[in-house]
């Protein structure tokens, strides 16, 4: 297995954020945290320069480039930990353990794109690192669980790899480690997301022959020989959603825990991917509460080709959303602006300014809101409420209404791959259960959705269940 190159930026990133766990290493407290080392990185921009010129800080002004970021002392302190550096990255090669950093081209693209300033400055891996830019299906769920449910997600992961699909997850007991084991199991290819202990996890003895067989790669932002932390196992969520196409949420706690965590921001802030919950065996307060989120009810294929087609529908429509002119507006406009400004780092290459890899956030609305209500958000999503801007382009097309509803057919479409009630569809857009109504029957009239008696509900005649009954 050939280790990618340690680059001169990421050596560079390395001796002023990460504490080097080899022999002493460094108090964590002494090291750049992530906004000064993002503070730091914005000025090099500034001056033109590379993180990799600080290892030549002799020859540039270093009092000049620290100056209202961070102590010049402090910096020099780190610096100089070049014979750790040395030690450590010596102890990673013997164990097959690589370190890329976002100044590198080989680190994965989504996760640049994506999460931008969130996508952490260093990646530690064991494994091969293209399977990094695969996309594929995250598996998320709780440590403790039955095995009913241990079955049934090894059932997930079987099917992702007969699929051809990349089966990703956080590598801890229960749900996450069974949908690594079944996707493992029947030949496909997995991608742990670790929170800790990365050194440890790729040594055992069921993982090094999957290792150097290209099937599964383990990684983690943190250094290799970090111990669990719960901050850590929080954190490493976004990255397990931003390297996937597709997320299914297994099981959660209501309100407390990693899975729900990760869920509801990507359900509330990020949204780069859709998120499907269970929807068989017992029920859950978690998975009903992500639900009213706007997450969506897995559809249960029982076949592989039922599988890719709930896999590529999902994406396809994913993708199409982000083209249609008036996406939904996001429920946290500050927070969707500085995620979808373009960053300014010094090892970040420019990125556009959306992502094609973004669902369209659904507006929190009253229950009672009408649909000009929701469109008037839209237009101000997209400045079309300004007075240089009128509404005269896109009225000379469509009518509002009818564009409006261009992007309500794409997302209703991918909510029907079930059947959902008229409530529950109202609950999830975030409108008037009488809107909803009018919504569902205009998509019966064009021929896309169909009434059902059995289940109760509402589906897409695209959907594998209407096909399977049909």
């Amino acid at each position: 297995m050939t280790l990618p190159t340690l680059s001169s930026n990421t050596q560079a990133i390395l001796l002023l954020t990460a504490p080097l766990i080899a022999g002493n290493g460094t108090s964590s407290s002494s090291l750049l945290s992530h906004n000064e080392y993002r503070k730091l990185a914005r000025r090099l921009h500034e001056m033109q320069l590379q993180p990799a010129n600080l290892l030549g800080s002799d020859a540039i002004d270093l009092q000049s480039i620290c100056q209202g970021v961070v102590e010049e002392s402090r910096v020099r302190r780190l610096l100089e930990r070049g014979f750790l550096l040395s030690q450590v990255i010596e102890r990673w090669q013997a164990r097959a353990i690589w370190v890329i950093s976002r100044a590198d081209a080989s680190y994965p693209r989504r996760l640049k794109n994506r999460l931008r300033e969130d996508a952490p400055a260093l990646l530690y891996g064991c494994g091969p690192i293209e399977l990094l830019e695969t996309g594929g299906l995250a598996v998320v769920g709780s440590r403790h669980v039955d095995e009913l449910l241990i079955e049934s997600t090894l059932v997930v992961g079987k099917f992702t790899a007969r699929a051809g699909k990349t089966l990703i997850s956080g590598g801890a007991k229960g749900i996450d480690q069974a949908a690594m084991r079944g996707a493992l199991e029947a030949g496909g290819n997995a991608i742990g997301v670790l929170a800790d202990s990365l050194e440890k996890t790729a040594l055992k003895r069921e993982h090094r022959s999957l290792l150097m067989e290209a099937q599964l790669v383990l990684i983690s932002p943190y250094d290799p020989s970090a111990g669990f932390n719960v901050g850590h196992a929080m954190q490493r969520n976004k990255v397990i959603y931003g390297l996937a196409d597709v997320s299914l949420v297994m099981s959660s706690d209501f309100n407390r825990g990693g899975t729900w965590a990760g869920a509801t921001e990507q359900l509330e802030h990020f949204r780069l991917v859709p998120v499907y919950v269970r929807s068989t065996g017992e029920a859950s307060e978690g998975l009903e509460a992500l639900r009213r989120k706007g997450a969506i009810s897995w559809p249960n294929p029982e076949t592989t080709e039922e599988f890719k087609s709930v896999f590529e529908r999902s994406i396809s429509i994913r993708e199409e959303a982000t083209q249609v002119g008036l996406p939904l507006p996001c429920p946290n406009d500050e927070f969707h602006s500085a995620v979808n400004s373009t960053s300014d780092f010094s090892d970040i290459k420019s990125v556009p300014q959306s992502s094609p890899n973004q669902i369209p956030p659904v507006a929190p609305t009253h229950e009672n809101r009408k649909e000009s209500e929701v469109l008037k958000d839209v237009q101000q999503s997209k400045g079309l409420e300004d007075k240089s801007t009128s509404l005269g382009a896109v009225q000379s097309e469509l009518a509002p209404s009818e564009v409006l509803f261009s992007t309500v057919r794409q997302v209703a479409q991918l909510l029907l791959e079930n059947p959902i009630g008229e409530a529950e569809l109202a609950s999830t857009l975030q409108v008037s259960t009488s809107q909803a109504r009018a919504w569902l029957k205009r998509l019966i009239d064009e021929g896309i959705a169909i009434k059902h008696k059995k289940p109760m509900g509402y589906i897409s005649k695209q959907s594998p269940l209407f096909e399977r009954k049909n």
